[in-house]
Formats: structure tokens, sequence, C-alpha cells
């Protein structure tokens, strides 16, 4: 690779997430099947961790702060752990600390949030109204969400098999994107079903608001609930062109992005192609995406009753 460009993505699939936090001096606690749980290495000096709250799936790619309430997958995991480094400069880190072999001299920048990842082999069993499983309305609660939920979300059923053929049966919150495929989250894992696209939910002919992700909308809906606004969620921001198209038209447009790398590069763009767009991110000032607001209000609100 000595003569290619690094990309996210090559990194991504190619280097363990937990090789690359024993390389940062970081022990798992212990490790429950499939799951490594480690202490969280993402808390600020202060920040309880009275346990091991950082689980990582290594085969799936995936880690989550059970504490902070979020996860992601290793590019995700650097731009949280060196948050005052660029995008770039993180894919640097990431390579020179897991040792991978690369031209580090030649990342170029790209969205940090590759498309989310895509089951070859799965199934759906069955698809029911919310309220039928206490995992997943507890899960929505954690998430701040759950008041909104009925109605625009869905108990989704499902399997996964192996390589071998052997399956595994599974339960998560979903919504469908626009190909109809469903998307789904749960403590484990962010998941699409199918090929990932855009989601849209239509209203108002005129105003549009634009989301990274559908807890985000969600979250902005626990504050607007009258709004009459047209709304797209991307699903990743790797289907920003979709979105960018599927916005054209409409006279008002608010976006609300991540604060990180990713989403600002995202913002960017998009009022770069719709320069009528505006930034509605300054709303969350202070935390990472919408949702994590209203988490964070949440978690204040239980501490002082």
């Amino acid at each position: 690779m000595g003569n290619q460009i690094l990309k996210a993505s090559e990194i991504k699939e190619s280097v363990s997430i937990v090789d690359l936090l024993s390389r940062l001096g970081y022990r798992p606690v212990k490790k429950v099947g499939g799951e490594h749980y480690f202490q969280s290495m993402l808390r600020e000096i202060g920040d309880e961790d009275n346990g091991p709250s950082f689980t990582v799936n290594d085969k799936k790619g995936f880690w989550y702060d059970h504490g902070k309430k979020f996860g992601g997958n290793i590019i995700e995991f650097g731009i949280k752990y060196w948050p005052g480094a660029t995008f770039p400069e993180v894919l640097q880190k990431i390579a020179l600390e897991s040792g991978f072999s690369a031209d580090t001299s030649r990342i170029q920048p790209v969205y940090a949030k590759t498309r989310e990842p895509k089951i070859p082999h799965y199934g759906i069993m069955e698809i029911k109204d919310l309220g039928h499983s206490a995992p997943i309305m507890n899960y929505l609660e954690s998430r701040g969400v759950a008041r909104v939920a009925e109605g625009r979300l869905k108990e989704v059923y499902y399997y996964v098999e192996d390589e071998n053929k052997k399956r595994y049966n599974f339960f998560a919150a979903g919504w469908q994107n626009e190909n109809g495929n469903w998307v789904v989250r749960s403590l484990l894992s962010p998941l699409s079903l199918g090929p990932n696209a855009i989601s849209f939910l239509p209203g108002s002919a005129g105003q549009l608001s634009v989301f990274e992700g559908f807890f985000d909308y969600l979250s902005w809906l626990t504050e607007h609930p009258f709004q009459p606004d047209s709304i797209l969620v991307l699903n990743s921001v790797s289907n920003l062109k979709a979105g960018i198209n599927k916005a054209t038209g409409f006279n008002q447009i608010t976006l609300y992005f991540d604060h990180d790398p990713a989403g600002r590069k995202a913002t960017l763009d998009f009022i770069t192609a719709i320069p009528h767009a505006s930034d509605g991110a300054h709303v969350y000032e202070g935390h990472n995406d919408y949702n994590d607001k209203i988490v964070a209000e949440q978690s204040n609100y239980q501490q002082i009753r």
C-alpha cells in the first residue's frame, strides 16, 4: 500500500479496535462471548465509571460507551479519543498507533462516517408496533425519545446467519428508509438491513428539516411537537448527495448535523450545493448532536428530582 491513498474504509476494515486499545494501554476487564468490557477511556476527569461500561465487539467492528450513550466504529472512536484532531490527523493517529502499514502522509480527508454495516445473511421474522418489548422501550427511554417514538418506530425482529449458517435472533427499534429497507437501533449495534438510503417523511411543501440520524429527528420532535416541516434523515452522511437531491425545491431548509468533522463537512457541502440552507446545529452547542443534548437534559432532570 506504500503508494496508495489510505482511506477510512481501509482502516475500518483492517484495524482491530481491541488491538488499538491495547496499544494505547487499555486492557479489557472481562470478556463475555464476543464482547470485551473496558473501563471507559472516553470519560472526562471526575466522571464516575464504577464498572466496565465500555464494550467492544471486535467481530462487528463496533464499540459502545453505555455511560455516554454513544458508540460507533474505529474511526468514530478516534474522533472521540482525539477530539482536537482533524479528521486526517485521526486517521493518521489510528494508523500509526496500530502499526497499520500505509503511507500515512498521503491520507485524504473523507467523511468519517462510512456506510452503516449491512448484513449479507439476514431475515426479518416479524414487525410489531412499539410496546411488546420492555428492553426496546427501556432503550428508547435511555435515549430520551420514547414519548415521541410511538407511530414513528417499530419493533423489528430479525435473524442473522454466520458463515456456518448458524442463526442468531435479534430485536431492535427500527424505521424504513426510502428503499423500504429497515434501519435498526439497539444497545448492540446500528445496522441497515439491506442497502442503506435516506428516509423522507412528507410534511410542509416549503419547510424541510434535515438530520443525520433518526434519533436526532426524534430528539428535535420532543422540542417541536407541532412543527409542520417535512423531514429528511440521511441515515448516514454517505447519503449526503441523495439528501441534497431530495431537498432541492424546498424554500426553507434547516440542517441539524453533528458537531464532529464529518458532520461539519456535510453541513458545508450541503450549503455549498443549496446556499439558502441554514445550519441549525447551534441549538445543541456543547453536544455532539441533538440526541446527546436531549439525553444530557434528561440526565440532569433526573438528578435534581
